[in-house]
């Protein structure tokens, strides 16, 4: 069985390692499926959920709040300012984050304040998908 290294880590902290026969994640410019001797890449990735499909047939699941993605043929590395495991994501306290940057949005008085409020929304938007994503998995 062929497999790959995958490694995401966040500012923080290494939030996985270990061996995988395949990756998906939210690239850039749509979905990406990683499979061993995959093509040598570097791309930016979109906040949602990456799920590594472990040897032994079970799912990992990591939230990632944008980042970069480095591919080589035998190793996958996620980069990320935030990555959350699956098991540890909040749904309470992401509704709560999302509610905040909705009113941040409303309230915004610059186009800066307004790109900030934006740029959160999505990204807690996407971690209550990856959330109930997750959850549905389980």
């Amino acid at each position: 069985m062929s497999t790959i290294q995958v490694e995401v880590v966040s500012a923080e902290e290494s939030i996985f390692s270990g061996v995988a026969k395949f990756v998906a994640l939210p690239g850039e410019a749509g979905e990406l499926g990683i499979y061993p001797r995959h093509t040598p890449l570097i791309t930016r990735i979109k906040p949602g959920s990456v799920r590594i499909e472990l040897e032994n047939g079970q799912e990992e699941f990591v939230f990632v709040a944008g980042g970069i993605l480095e591919v080589q043929p035998h190793c996958v590395t996620v980069l990320s300012d935030t990555a959350i495991r699956g098991k540890d994501l909040d749904e309470e306290k992401a509704v709560q984050a999302k509610q905040a940057a909705e009113e941040a949005l409303k309230n915004a008085k610059s186009e800066i304040d307004m790109a900030k409020a934006t740029s959160e929304l999505a990204v807690m938007a996407a971690q209550i998908a990856a959330m109930r994503k997750y959850r549905q998995k389980k």
